[in-house]
């Protein structure tokens, strides 16, 4: 088998460091940016040089966005005193998405895994504290994933909220709309038989 580049060996390794691209998928991308679509690869470049120059973090919610306070931050008819703590800009679009809350969000850096060296001032933490020390949220919205780290990152932030007395509440986790209980997993269906509520 005839070795490539480095150079194209470098794109492949730099594409298989994205979410859900294997060693194959990346190879098959950066031979089609080079081979076929040398145009499309040259504007990914360009998208890719802006976004990193204009894209920040928001200086109150941690969210993404090209100026110091994103436009949800912003928006004055959302509800600053419920804050919803997610662990990516992603979960920010799909509750957005889904048109249910409208409240304010802080948006961790991922979620406290020790073995990956993500402690608490990594995931933005101390930023969350400074929040809650204005004393402006009356209800915390933990948005964490169901994992292990998912769950150790909810429970950090329960014992800060603590002291200021803040109400926490956990998004409702269980059987999916349309879902079949003969399908469902084991634990899912734990969380829902423990999350029940009155009918």
């Amino acid at each position: 088998m005839a070795e490539l580049s480095p150079s194209i060996e470098h794109l492949i390794h730099c594409l298989r460091g994205l979410p859900g691209v294997g060693p194959k998928s990346a190879q098959r991308m950066a031979l089609d940016l080079l081979e076929r679509t040398p145009e499309r690869a040259a504007r990914l470049a360009e998208a890719l040089q802006t976004a990193l120059n204009k894209v920040q973090r928001c200086t109150q919610c941690q969210n993404l966005c090209e100026s110091a306070v994103c436009e949800l931050c912003a928006d004055p008819c959302r509800d600053a005193s419920q804050l919803c703590v997610v662990e990516s800009p992603l979960d920010v679009m799909a509750i957005e998405q889904s048109g249910a809350f409208k409240g304010g969000y802080f948006v961790l850096k991922g979620r406290l895994s020790p073995l990956d060296g993500l402690g608490p001032d990594e995931i933005g933490l101390p930023r969350l504290a400074q929040r809650l020390d204005q004393g402006n949220v009356g209800e915390l919205i933990l948005a964490t994933s169901s994992t292990v780290e998912g769950e150790a990152t909810a429970e950090f932030i329960v014992q800060m909220a603590k002291p200021h007395g803040i109400a926490v509440s956990r998004l409702a986790r269980g059987i999916p709309l349309g879902g079949e209980l003969g399908l469902v997993d084991r634990h899912t269906l734990s969380h829902a038989l423990n999350g029940r509520k009155a009918f």
